[in-house]
């Protein structure tokens, strides 16, 4: 028999409920965990089959399950276990604070897939945290109740989506398992948990209902409606993606972008925070890492400062946003999502032409939207404003996509699809202003894989063609599905990233092919001047017969070329053909001395019989051809000029042309002087490493990435190929140090397409700031 507990005026712990609660829900979390994980192996088998370079990943996933299944499972059940306990000692466990807490130095760098695991498992309870909301809430309830009327809440409720995500994270923590394979994993287990938690969860509730542990608490099942997003004091976080990618309280494991560490240390020297003074600024990197830790806040309140005092320089006095406050209300975060997600379903003609135009401030133009779109709310304009937080994320993210789309190669459709995005990142913003300041925050690696996959795609390709596919599709589906549940971002995020790790295969393909067409254009060339070189030689500007002269113009030269290109500058063959024209001339010679009765050129039947062959001439067409040039010379020699012939009409070959000098996506212009470089620049690409980037910049300011594919051991010139394996500039290290002089070419840093960007908004701002000084 149950006790039943005196709910009316007793607040201490129900020992015997917590037993029983325990024995009604923890076995069976652990058997589904159990049941489902047993699927698993299968699933990666499957995987493995299209996952291509990855397919031993996956394998070797599969064979680590089977190795490892009990301890995967003794893991889960281990955390849960633990939690619980603490429950009944009154002490609840916070499933944040366990999850972050497992580095005991906060400046320690945590690798990236852990990043990437606590993020996917926070991703996983707010899936959950949405789908069960309300037996979960009676659950907080009635669960810290029985434990001495304690409030629970996600964090702290031992059987919380929250904790389930720890146990999950836990039990797959020691396996050794690919980042790729990991996250899989997680994604099966949100799939294929998530109906069975749901029973456990409505079976405990009943119980204790049942039990008599707040039987007032009906359970009703509410219509299923959008999700609400969190207050506008919350918006700092949101479920599955508080704090930092691990979800610790002060985003201690996340890496702080490189922009961000560079305006906090600007921001506080210029504040006088580093040193002294009674205030805490910006402290940098930690001897273990790099990471902002408490200092989040402080850059945020930095950049929100920063874009205040820019504002009525960057905007007109007439502008929509910037008219008098008055009595008009700030918009509320409702009205404002309800706003932006019209346009983000359908965005006006003047936005999407100011996303294809390069003056329009794209921030100005959203503020305006937004204004003129709560109109179909029914709000009265000229009664309304945006919130300053709400344009301050308006205008981070116009800027921002307004430098990306100034400075990289984003032309034509690849602009068009950027622009798209417009509209959900502000969403992103008013909902996680962290997105700015988090690295592997799940947005910005989305943006990042979209814009590198668009950056220069100009479709021209099959495999560009395929690319852009993808990043429609990815792009139609975020545009159509992204309300305010962020955890889309990590969806699309980690598809796009399977995608491109297959497209990664084909440009490596590219890139190879890049190098081996440079490579036999280069060794053509090669040959081709060889067979100029040692043609000049012989010849200069001496006046040959007819015959004699097209001979060696022509198939011959067309011969020696051939064969240094197959055999080398030293082949048996090249040795062979130099022979025949040394010969020739020496024929003519003797020739013009009218050394009568001699049998020309007899001895070099069979070397002028392969020269033709090489042009196409053969059998009596060759010999046609000799005859011509035996009665050519016999002509000279009797000095009879009516027995000279012209060679019979032979096929056209074309002589190789070299490759066409291409300008490293820079136009130098005639009037550059070609000379005139740093010889360190020089040296410096004469050591560079193959593989390194660097940026190329155009006429018009655009910037393209470079990587160094391949250097010619002939000419020493560098091959430098785009982001899909294609050869998009060949240089010498002299060409490239002019190139630096002109700042057509800078040192490539690999911050993504987000952080870029983000540092141009801030190199912008200080401008203006200081103009504002």
């Amino acid at each position: 028999m149950i006790a039943t507990p005196n709910v009316g005026g007793h607040p201490g712990r129900d020992p015997a409920l917590l037993k029983m609660a325990r024995e009604a829900v923890l076995p069976g979390l652990v058997e589904s965990f159990s049941t489902v994980l047993a699927r698993f192996d299968d699933v990666l088998f499957d995987r493995a089959g299209d996952a291509g370079a990855s397919q031993l990943l996956f394998l070797d996933g599969m064979r680590e399950l089977r190795r490892r299944r009990d301890d995967i499972v003794a893991g889960f059940s281990t955390h849960l276990a633990q939690a619980w306990e603490a429950l009944e000692r009154g002490e609840p466990l916070s499933a944040e604070a366990t999850l972050a807490g497992q580095v005991e130095d906060g400046l320690s760098l945590v690798p990236e897939h852990v990043l990437e695991s606590r993020l996917a498992v926070r991703n996983f309870a707010t899936v959950l945290l949405r789908d069960f909301k309300p037996v979960l809430s009676r659950l907080d309830r009635r669960l810290g109740l029985i434990a001495g009327a304690l409030e629970l809440q996600a964090d702290t409720n031992p059987i919380s989506p929250e904790h389930l995500g720890v146990a999950i994270h836990e039990a797959f923590a020691d396996c050794e398992l690919a980042p790729e394979v990991r996250l899989v994993l997680i994604k099966l287990c949100e799939r294929d948990l998530q109906q069975p938690i749901g029973k456990r969860y409505e079976y405990l509730d009943e119980q204790l209902a049942a039990a008599g542990v707040m039987p007032q608490m009906a359970a009703r099942r509410p219509a299923p409606r959008a999700p609400s997003p969190p207050p506008r004091d919350e918006r700092d976080g949101f479920d599955g993606f508080q704090a930092e990618a691990g979800m610790g309280s002060a985003g201690e494991e996340s890496q702080a972008p490189a922009w961000a560490r560079r305006f906090a240390d600007r921001w506080a020297e210029s504040r006088g925070r580093l040193q002294g003074g009674g205030q805490a600024g910006y402290e940098g990197p930690g001897e273990g890492g790099d990471s902002l830790g408490g200092n989040q806040g402080m850059l945020l309140d930095a950049l929100h400062e920063l874009l205040q005092q820019t504002r009525h320089v960057r905007e007109d006095a007439t502008s929509a946003a910037s008219v008098a406050v008055g009595q008009q209300r700030p918009l509320s975060q409702r009205e404002m999502m309800s706003v932006l997600s019209l346009l983000q379903a359908t965005p006006s003609a003047t936005l999407r032409a100011a996303i294809g135009e390069d003056g329009e401030s794209l921030a100005q133009r959203l503020k305006s939207e937004v204004l003129s779109g709560a109109t179909r709310l029914g709000v009265d304009p000229a009664q309304a404003r945006l919130d300053p937080q709400d344009e301050d994320a308006i205008d981070l993210v116009g800027m921002l996509f307004d430098v990306m789309l100034d400075e990289r190669d984003l032309e034509g459709r690849s602009r068009e699809l950027i622009g798209r995005l417009v509209v959900p990142f502000v969403k992103v913003a008013m909902l996680d202003r962290r997105m700015f300041v988090q690295k592997t925050h799940p947005a910005r690696k989305l943006l990042n894989s979209l814009a590198e996959a668009c950056e220069g795609n100009t479709g021209e390709s099959q495999a560009e063609r395929v690319l852009m596919g993808k990043v429609e599709e990815i792009i139609e589906r975020l545009v159509a599905e992204f309300n305010e549940n962020l955890a889309i971002f990590l969806t699309l995020e980690e598809e796009f990233r399977e995608f491109l790790t297959q497209h990664r295969r084909r440009i490596e393909i590219a890139e190879r092919r890049a190098a081996e067409t440079q490579r036999g254009q280069e060794k053509l060339e090669m040959a081709r001047q060889r067979a100029t070189t040692e043609l000049d030689r012989r010849i200069g500007d001496t006046t040959l017969p007819q015959a004699i002269g097209e001979f060696l113009r022509q198939p011959w030269q067309h011969h020696l070329t051939l064969t240094v290109l197959r055999e080398g500058e030293d082949g048996a063959s090249v040795g062979e053909a130099l022979s025949l024209a040394d010969g020739m001339l020496e024929e003519v010679a003797e020739a013009r001395r009218h050394i009568v009765g001699k049998p020309w050129l007899q001895a070099w039947h069979p070397a002028l019989r392969k020269v033709f062959a090489s042009v196409g001439v053969h059998a009596d067409a060759a010999t046609s051809a000799i005859d011509a040039l035996h009665d050519t010379l016999q002509g000279i020699a009797e000095s009879r000029p009516e027995l000279e012939r012209a060679l019979p009409e032979l096929p056209q070959v074309a002589l190789p042309s070299p490759p066409a000098q291409e300008s490293a996506a820079v136009e130098l212009g005639s009037k550059v002087d070609v000379s005139d470089f740093d010889n360190a620049d020089a040296d410096r690409f004469r050591r560079l490493e193959i593989g390194s980037w660097l940026d190329f910049v155009d006429k018009d300011g655009k910037v393209q990435a470079g990587k160094l594919s391949w250097v010619s051991p002939i000419s020493q010139r560098l091959l430098f190929v785009n982001r899909r394996g294609v050869r998009f500039c060949v240089a010498s290290p002299e060409e490239l140090a002019v190139m630096v002089r002109l700042g057509r070419l800078r040192a490539h840093i690999d911050d993504g397409a987000f952080d870029s960007a983000m540092q141009g908004v801030i190199d912008r701002l200080d401008t203006r700031n200081a103009t504002v000084h």
